[in-house]
């Protein structure tokens, strides 16, 4: 049995999936303007050994990891090497993707980049505003 701590409710709870047979967990990816520290890959290490135990478990596993490929410090940083934001940025996710197959994290099954949303973003932030 799993049980996992619930911060909503501040208890240990047995872990019950949406729906049965399939889980589906988000990852709070890097944001790829620098190396990624031992911090950040403790993160990704309990992930990949959630996601590993899970599957062992019989579970159809689906995760996603965000990259924050656009915010002050990806601009900073690409204005200080004077390149673009995306040409400074992959060189980072390229590293970061690296570092995960060193530590032999296993791949998620996304890793939509923000750049490649700014459209839906700006959209929930207007139907928050509303």
């Amino acid at each position: 049995m799993l049980r996992l701590y619930n911060t909503l409710t501040r208890v240990k709870e047995e872990f019950q999936p949406i729906h049965p047979g399939e889980v589906r967990i988000y990852t709070c990816g890097p944001t790829v303007y620098d190396y990624a520290h031992i911090g950040n890959f403790r993160t990704f290490v309990f992930d990949d050994i959630l996601r590993r135990y899970l599957i062992y478990k019989g579970y159809r596993v689906t995760q996603v990891m965000n990259l924050t490929d656009v915010d002050d410090k990806t601009i900073h940083g690409a204005r200080q090497a004077n390149t673009s934001l995306s040409e400074y940025v992959k060189f980072y996710t390229k590293a970061f993707f690296e570092d995960l197959q060193t530590l032999n994290i296993e791949r998620a099954e996304h890793y939509p980049a923000a750049t490649e949303h700014i459209s839906e973003m700006v959209a929930l932030i207007q139907r928050l505003l509303e």
